[in-house]
């Protein structure tokens, strides 16, 4: 029997959240036979492969979605949504189905919250499927990026949708977009174990070899530097934030799922590890990111040139006075104020016997929530040097002007 619903392709993509029951993907699997491995070129197109049967059944071509749809579930066995759209195109041969996700009532108590799950799932994969961010644009976080990072991540916690960019020598590029999971209770982590994923600016510190893990965390981890310095100014506690994949036995999870780690299907997991670089890959993690024109952003980049530039003039004459007008009364690095911070300072310009200091490589992450924070990477070179120090400092503008309140070494 031919399936009972006839939508227009649009109309589909809004019902196709609707899903199906477990029980019903469970006999769809088990009358399906083992195939050969996905290429793993081709592991990550098991989203798109989806939504392409989602549009066959939108234009009443019900047989090939099935067809598509049970190679699909072969070649991922463990995508539970691909097996709920099977089963239900497979219902539609022997009944009519009301809906995607027609379950029916002696099978809906028991399956109830694997098919909500599952119905979320859908419903934010096609979501930023159909809202893909408006062409040549970027997050409003990336300010600048130094030639030394090859790579960018921005997560939309809104869309469940982590974006890959790659650093090019005209800019930032979008080159991919993966579906993820973020934490239980949703963003904006405060203390350890409220299952909330954190906000902010922060940097991948390591790669974590999945050998070394417990197979809940899938083809391995990359733990970020939560809590970042502003975080801990702040009095967020908590660690062990990472993007990392998923058991052997799923797939892919619930966009609530995680205990506050950003989570993706192990093929777009190990597709990101392959390409970006720790320490230098900065990760960006909104409620719902804020998409610009790069453009748009040459008035507030040379506003605070201008004053990072004061700054180094500043160190580079040793000049305490002026030095420290630059730096928050609040100012604290490694157990250090700023009392403390700024004779450091003056000996180590005295090290460089006259010379100006010189930034090179730098990078400019913009976050804004209730105030507004610069987290700002460089290389701090002596005039006439090859080599230099690498600095990070966080600036806040307060009452109009940017102050620093934090500086370190870039790890």
């Amino acid at each position: 029997m031919p399936l009972r619903i006839v939508f227009t392709v649009v109309a589909l993509l809004l019902f196709a959240s609707l899903g199906m029951s477990q029980a019903m993907a469970g006999a769809a699997h088990k009358s399906s036979t083992p195939s050969k491995p996905v290429p793993p070129a081709q592991q990550g197109l098991a989203e798109a492969r989806l939504i392409e049967i989602y549009r066959h059944i939108g234009l009443a071509q019900s047989q090939v979605a099935l067809d598509k749809a049970q190679q699909l579930v072969k070649d991922f066995p463990t995508f539970a949504l691909a097996q709920l759209v099977y089963g239900d195109l497979l219902s539609s041969r022997t009944r009519p189905v009301a809906a995607l996700g027609d379950v029916p009532p002696d099978q809906l108590k028991d399956s109830l919250a694997t098919l909500d799950a599952l119905r979320s799932e859908s419903r934010v994969r096609l979501k930023a499927l159909k809202e893909r961010p408006p062409a040549n644009t970027v997050p409003a976080e990336f300010l600048m990026l130094s030639k030394l990072s090859k790579h960018a991540i921005a997560v939309d916690a809104s869309r469940s949708r982590l974006y890959l960019f790659e650093n090019r020598e005209q800019g930032l590029k979008l080159v991919a977009d993966y579906y993820i999971s973020v934490g239980k209770l949703g963003v904006e982590k405060r203390v350890e174990g409220d299952q909330r994923t954190p906000l902010g600016v922060y940097y991948i510190t390591s790669q974590l070899d999945p050998k070394t893990l417990k197979d809940f965390y899938g083809s391995g981890a990359l733990p970020i530097n939560y809590p970042n310095v502003l975080d801990v100014r702040r009095g967020k506690t908590g660690s062990g934030i990472w993007l990392h994949g998923t058991p052997p036995g799923q797939f892919s999870r619930p966009p609530l799922a995680s205990d506050g780690c950003v989570v993706l299907t192990n093929p777009d997991l190990e597709s990101i590890i392959s390409q970006v670089a720790i320490r230098s890959t900065p990760v960006v993690i909104a409620e719902q990111i804020k998409w610009v024109a790069p453009g748009n952003s040459k008035v507030q980049i040379s506003q605070f040139e201008s004053r990072l530039q004061a700054w180094l003039r500043a160190k580079s004459s040793g000049n305490l006075g002026e030095l420290g007008a630059f730096y928050a009364p609040d100012f604290s690095s490694s157990g250090k104020n700023l009392g403390n911070w700024l004779p450091a300072l003056q000996r180590e310009a005295a090290q460089t016997k006259g010379h100006a200091l010189e930034i090179k490589d730098l990078s400019l992450l913009h976050w804004q929530d209730t105030e507004e924070t610069m987290v700002v990477s460089f290389g701090e070179v002596a005039a006439g040097q090859r080599t230099g120090a690498s600095r990070r400092q966080y600036w806040s503008r307060r009452s109009g002007q940017w102050t620093i309140f934090y500086e370190g070494v870039a790890s």
